[in-house]
């Protein structure tokens, strides 16, 4: 009953977590709010340390590390195909493979549960796909570019589950400080490259038009104005982060505690904490479709408390 419930809630503080990314997102770009959000869970798991420990080994390491660089990724191929669209198909489609691909691995790995277990990880599979369905009208059907990186980014994602069950039970915090180093060295690397290429494209633009003798408006080669309440957007890319930071810890407490392949799609209803609180916050308007997916996510976890 207690991986259940932790599930369940993991599943609602990285859903919260997703909120406030977007919220931030809104003021500063996507990439800056990754960025700014990894070190800053970085910044509250030293903080968390201090007090719950953990063992430095090789293990605890290695293995924190790689999920850092799976989570990078899985965020990068997450936004590239969101961006393309159609997001109602796209969005569960990356959750049930982020829950799929750990549920297999640990089932296949010897997770093992009672028959009422495996109806009611079906159950929560159909819950993922109808939680994570964002009504679009007219939305058309996705490109075969925009499949492939929701499967990617879904398998990245269930990469992440895998590879943080695999670190040593006495490491503590140990894999999430090394996940959260990696993860945000690479996005403000990305950050870096962005800005890099920006710089380039304009003054290739201003180059070219010197050479023609043509004055000409390059204030669209220009980074557009900030938009106003990017302070405010900072402040939120902060409490993704240690809300995320929260989110992780209750995963890793999920993961050493029961079983992965429940945990795994009991997480996965992320995008319930997201609806929940843009209904609450934003006023946003909770599809039926929804609802009935949220109904069958606690069905299931009823259910997998029983098993």
């Amino acid at each position: 009953m207690l991986t259940a419930i932790i599930g369940l809630a993991s599943a609602l503080v990285y859903g919260s977590a997703d909120f406030l990314g977007g919220l931030a997102a809104r003021r500063i770009s996507a990439l800056r709010v990754t960025a700014v959000s990894a070190f800053a869970g970085l910044a509250a798991l030293l903080v968390a340390s201090l007090f719950v420990g953990g063992r430095w080994s090789a293990g605890a390491v290695g293995w924190g590390a790689l999920s850092g660089v799976t989570g990078a990724i899985a965020i990068a191929l997450l936004y590239a195909c969101l961006a393309l669209g159609p997001m109602s198909i796209l969005s569960p489609l990356t959750a049930v493979v982020s829950a799929v691909v750990p549920m297999t691995w640990g089932l296949l790995g010897g997770d093992t549960l009672a028959p009422i277990g495996y109806v009611a990880l079906g159950i929560a599979l159909v819950a993922v796909v109808l939680v994570g369905f964002v009504p679009e009208k007219g939305a058309v059907r996705p490109s075969l570019r925009g499949i492939l990186m929701a499967v990617g980014s879904g398998a990245m994602i269930g990469a992440f589950f895998i590879l943080i069950d695999q670190t040593p039970d006495d490491s503590g915090l140990v894999p999430l400080l090394v996940n959260r180093a990696v993860s945000g060295t690479i996005m403000f690397a990305a950050v870096g490259v962005v800005a890099v290429a920006a710089r380039l494209r304009r003054t290739r633009t201003a180059a070219l038009v010197g050479a023609g003798g043509v004055a000409v408006d390059d204030s669209s080669a220009r980074p557009g104005p900030v938009v106003s309440g990017w302070r405010p957007g900072l402040l939120l890319a902060v409490a993704c982060g240690f809300v995320d930071a929260a989110a992780n810890v209750l995963l890793l407490i999920g993961i050493r505690i029961g079983e992965l392949s429940v945990i795994s799609v009991l997480t996965a209803m992320y995008p319930a904490g997201t609806i929940i609180l843009a209904a609450i916050v934003l006023r946003e308007r909770i599809a039926p479709v929804q609802w009935v997916g949220l109904v069958l996510a606690l069905i299931a976890a009823g259910m997998l408390a029983v098993a």
